[in-house]
Formats: structure tokens, C-alpha cells, sequence
């Protein structure tokens, strides 16, 4: 009889250890599958939340409304007009910068709603675009508080000329942006910001 019970002791803590290794492997896939996905903006969730667990649970969340969310492509109609817009706000920089940004900021707005993400609250906003680019979020944040800012006067010319930059990667990217594009193509979401045509000259 003792035999038997050792036997079941036996067998209940295998389970037990068994249970706690897949666990722990389960959130070991998780882990690695959300900072793969988010990259720094993993790291930045992760120092803003009271543990990883919990920032955790809230990219889970992100990717979950995300999944929920119709994103459509541009057609080509619509990708040559937005982009004959966005020729015209980097046009007014150099007489306007200050509306140039905030019309920068519009733009980059009306072509999210056009994709299909929602734009009345920002922070929701920039929380599902970066599931899909969280290379170039945190710059979109940076570029929206300048706007912000921006209106009350509280920038400077070279603010305001970096924001136009930071607007300037993601409307390339919700632009070219397409879900369906083979392996192999280059994934949009990997590149940095690059320099607007006219600072080359060390112009705006």
C-alpha cells in the first residue's frame, strides 16, 4: 500500500514538473514571439507597466484589436493623390513650417483613416500601428507631440523640420504599406527615417 501511494506521489510531481516546464516554455515563446514582433517598442511597454507580464498582456491585446481591424491597401488612384498632397505640405515648409507640420500631421491621419485604422484617440491610434511598424512609432509619436506643441508656439524651425521627417517615414510606409507582398520583398518597417530631398542642400 505504501508501494502505491509513493508510486501516485511519485507520478503527481512529474505531472506537476512537467506542467511547470511547458508553462514556463510557453511564455518563453511568447515573450520572444511579442519582442520579435514589437522590437524596442517591446522594451518601452515593458518600462512603462508595473511588470513584463503585464505590458505583456497588453501587446497581446494590441495584436488582438489589431486582427480585428479591416486594414485595406491604397489603390494606385489614391496613393498618387496623397502623395501629391504630402509634395504639397513639404512645399509650404519653407514659407510656413509651423502649418506645414500640423498639416503633416493631418495628412499622415486622413491616410490612416483610409487604411482602415481608427483616428479619434491618438495614443489607441499609435498603439495598433505599431503592431504593424514598430520601427518608426515612437517617431510618429515624437512628430505628433511636436504638433501639439507646435500650436503653442513652444518649438523651434528645426523641430519642427525633424517632425516633418518622422511624418514623412510613416506616410511612405502607410503608403506602400502591403500585407499581401511575397517573401523576399523589403519589409518597410526596417527602415529609418531618411533626409528630405531638400536638406541635402541644408534647406528645409
Amino acid at each position: 500500500m505504501e508501494t502505491e501511494i509513493l508510486i501516485v506521489i511519485l507520478v503527481v510531481a512529474a505531472l506537476l514538473i512537467l506542467g511547470a516546464v511547458a508553462w514556463a516554455a510557453a511564455r518563453r515563446r511568447k515573450r520572444r514571439h511579442l519582442q520579435e514582433r514589437f522590437g524596442r517598442e517591446y522594451d518601452r511597454t515593458v518600462e512603462r507597466s508595473d511588470s513584463a507580464r503585464k505590458a505583456e498582456r497588453e501587446l497581446l491585446e494590441r495584436e488582438r484589436q489589431r486582427d480585428d481591424l479591416d486594414i485595406r491597401t491604397l489603390s494606385t488612384a489614391e496613393r498618387d493623390r496623397y502623395r501629391g498632397l504630402w509634395e504639397n505640405v513639404q512645399a509650404s515648409f519653407v514659407d510656413r513650417p509651423e502649418g506645414a507640420v500640423r498639416e503633416a500631421d493631418e495628412l499622415v491621419g486622413e491616410v490612416m483613416r483610409a487604411r482602415g485604422y481608427p483616428v479619434d484617440d491618438f495614443d489607441r491610434r499609435a498603439e495598433l500601428v505599431s503592431v504593424d511598424h514598430p520601427q518608426v512609432v515612437e517617431h510618429y509619436r515624437h512628430a505628433h507631440a511636436v504638433a501639439e506643441r507646435d500650436v503653442r508656439g513652444e518649438v523651434s524651425t528645426e523641430d519642427r523640420r525633424q517632425a516633418l521627417v518622422h511624418f514623412r517615414s510613416l506616410f511612405e510606409i502607410l503608403l506602400r504599406d502591403d500585407s499581401s507582398r511575397a517573401d523576399g520583398d523589403v519589409d518597410l518597417r526596417d527602415r529609418a527615417p531618411e533626409p528630405m530631398p531638400e536638406e541635402r542642400h541644408h534647406r528645409v
